[in-house]
């Protein structure tokens, strides 16, 4: 299937860089080439000649003076990568890292309208940027009206693809729950140079590690506003949304000394993938992560997401209760879960399991929004991304970081 989905991923660079013809020949070839072992089933053959279809309508029809966007008709999103069928359609507009889905709809269409949103809680943003040998970043900061000089926690928000800063600051209502208990929130920035649709990169090996890369980074900016600002050095934590999601896990993976928690947010797990074809390929399958560490984790996802399946929760759970060592929660063996399901202020249904180790102390907890997509729980609608309906991801997330107060970590 990884040979299938290198395919797709190669005639979607050529569909996008307006050359059709090259993507048709291509996907033909793939679907008549492929062995007995790795042949896709039939209704994954007939998504993929639909592909020949799409790709042969890019560029080339025209409505109004406007190219009209190829359709793929009758084929369930199950059926092909994730994510794929909307990047095609999307047109030769970016390159393929950009095509990687991040997020499950369109961006705020009023920048002034999340900018408004985002500073409405009456704390000071500041806009940002970190120098660092790996590489430069903007980032905002949001300080709260409640921030003297007794130290604070600080939050770090990954932001989805296509996405920035301020739509994540908007629609995750992250500045509001700063404001009523007095924390810090850094919203660090994706460079269109390092990838053309704002996606962290989650998914290279020269950005899953320590030291190097987009964590180095992301490590560098929680520092750099450690040093800024009188942050409690054991009450720091990381979260994201889908391939900022991602990178949370990366981060919790990379850095288990400088974040005491993390929380993914429709993401994947810490080395589920290691290039483009096996994130398409993780996204759908879920991958085969990599030992995660001891750091509390805290996951959202809708059992209803076609973007990333929703059995990358399952594995980023797996990822952490099966870890070799339990940080400084304490305990050993492997936790026992407990779940309730419930539905809370007309929001859509839930069921919370609560991984305890045999200490008692929480050391995981997975939501699975019932009916949910891929979009930010409780959310705003003024951002991008969101599902209003609820229930409150950020206000849970929130919760279960201030309950995480380690002792002080180093950087």
């Amino acid at each position: 299937m990884n040979d299938m989905n290198a395919t797709m991923a190669e005639a979607l660079r050529l569909t996008r860089a307006g050359r059709p013809a090259e993507a048709t020949d291509l996907l033909q070839q793939g679907l008549g080439g492929s062995s007995a072992s790795n042949a896709p089933s039939p209704e994954r053959a007939r998504a993929f000649g639909r592909l020949v279809k799409g790709a042969r309508a890019v560029g080339s029809a025209t409505r109004g003076g406007h190219a009209v966007r190829p359709s793929v008709p009758g084929t369930p999103a199950s059926l092909l990568p994730s994510g794929l069928l909307d990047s095609l359609q999307a047109g030769p507009l970016e390159t393929l890292p950009a095509g990687l889905p991040g997020t499950g709809g369109p961006p705020s269409s009023n920048r002034d309208a999340a900018a408004a949103a985002a500073s409405a809680p009456g704390g000071e943003i500041h806009h940002l940027t970190h120098i660092d040998p790996a590489g430069t970043r903007t980032y905002d900061l949001y300080v709260p009206t409640g921030y003297t000089a007794d130290p604070v926690p600080l939050v770090v928000m990954l932001h989805g693809g296509k996405q920035d800063a301020t739509d994540f600051a908007a629609g995750t209502r992250m500045n509001d729950l700063a404001e009523q208990h007095t924390f810090l929130v850094a919203y660090p920035e994706q460079s269109r140079a390092a990838n053309s649709g704002g996606y962290w990169n989650w998914f290279r090996p020269g950005d899953q590690c320590s030291g190097a890369g987009e964590p180095a980074i992301i490590a560098g900016i929680t520092r750099q506003v450690m040093r800024d600002y009188n942050v409690d050095a054991a009450q720091v934590y990381v979260a994201g949304l889908s391939a900022g999601g991602a990178m949370a896990a990366v981060m919790a993976a990379t850095y288990p000394d400088l974040y005491a928690a993390a929380g993914v947010h429709s993401g994947l797990a810490y080395g589920a993938a290691h290039d483009i074809p096996s994130a398409f390929s993780a996204m759908t399958n879920g991958g085969a992560p990599s030992p995660a560490g001891g750091v509390p984790l805290i996951v959202f996802h809708g059992d209803h997401d076609t973007i990333v399946a929703p059995v990358n929760a399952e594995n980023l759970i797996a990822s952490r209760v099966t870890a070799p060592h339990t940080g400084t929660d304490g305990g050993a063996g492997r936790p026992e879960p407990t779940t309730t399901r419930g539905r809370r202020d007309g929001s859509r249904p839930y069921s919370q399991t609560v991984y305890r180790n045999s200490a008692g102390k929480v050391i995981a907890e997975k939501w699975t929004v019932h009916g949910g997509g891929h979009a930010w729980f409780g959310g705003s609608p003024v951002g991008s991304y969101t599902d209003p309906q609820g229930p409150d991801a950020s206000g849970e997330m929130t919760r279960f970081f201030l309950q995480r107060q380690s002792p002080p970590r180093t950087g």
